[in-house]
């Protein structure tokens, strides 16, 4: 299982970013949808999760709201700026170039 420290540098905030562009989602939400899209490979500790969304905020590319969740309970509520719009096509952009690159990498054959 694929833990944060195992994903190439910068990529969790590309997870994060795709994922709150869906949908507006609490910190436990976004961490269960990022488990359960990526089929139970990807998941991510509280210790790394939260840090990453206050990041992301500061940056300017997430804002977060309290809202009531399903649950009953308080829970701050995290939407994609427009910032973070044009930052998620970026990060994608950047992702699919370095993916393409390491795969080339990985397809060669030993002489």
């Amino acid at each position: 299982m694929s833990k944060p420290t195992d994903l190439v540098q910068g990529t969790l905030d590309l997870l994060l970013l795709k994922i709150v562009a869906l949908e507006p989602l609490h910190g436990w939400a976004i961490a269960q949808r990022l488990k359960q899209v990526s089929g139970d490979v990807l998941q991510v500790s509280e210790g790394s999760l939260y840090p990453a969304l206050h990041k992301l905020e500061q940056e300017g590319w997430i804002t977060a709201k309290w809202q009531v969740a399903e649950t009953g309970r308080r829970a701050k509520f995290y939407t994609l700026s427009r910032a973070g719009l044009r930052a998620l096509d970026r990060e994608a952009a950047n992702w699919e170039r370095l993916s393409g690159a390491i795969s080339r990498v990985v397809r060669l054959k030993e002489v």
